[in-house]
């Protein structure tokens, strides 16, 4: 699974669209052609952002987590490792694509009150299986092909 780095490569899967969401998370996606190029746009820039070596685009995967609504960056480097684990369990069945992976709702502080704790890790890692679930179901019912 590749990573995305460039802020032009977030901001390209951000606008491709959502595809699922759960109360804390949203899942964007922008499908990718055979050569490793974004579907959306035909100039050069979004072809080039997504090209690796071996031609093959694979999977991409970034995620946002926002001060806003993580406010200590040990609960925002957290979350982001548990969404690298979750999705490394779905990259077999998610499609050739670039995924964004957004925090958009805080969880609450007075259910978990330690900034790390195993309580957090488990809420987020559920919530992140029922995202990835609810993504793999929508492309299978849309017919897509991993």
């Amino acid at each position: 699974m590749h990573r995305l780095k460039t802020r032009a490569q977030f901001q390209a899967v951000m606008a491709g669209g959502t595809v699922s969401r759960t109360a804390h998370f949203a899942l964007h996606r922008l499908g990718l052609t055979a050569a490793g190029a974004a579907s959306a746009g035909p100039d050069q820039e979004s072809q080039a952002l997504f090209a690796v070596p071996q031609g093959q685009p694979g999977v991409w995967l970034g995620a946002m987590v926002p001060k806003r609504w993580a406010r200590r960056a040990v609960t925002r480097n957290a979350i982001k490792r548990q969404i690298h684990a979750v999705a490394a369990g779905f990259e077999s069945r998610m499609p050739r694509a670039a995924h964004v992976v957004r925090l958009r709702a805080a969880f609450d502080r007075k259910h978990f009150v330690s900034a790390t704790s195993d309580a957090l890790k488990a809420a987020v890692r559920a919530e992140l299986q029922q995202l990835f679930a609810a993504a793999e179901r929508r492309g299978a019912a849309a017919g897509a092909v991993p």
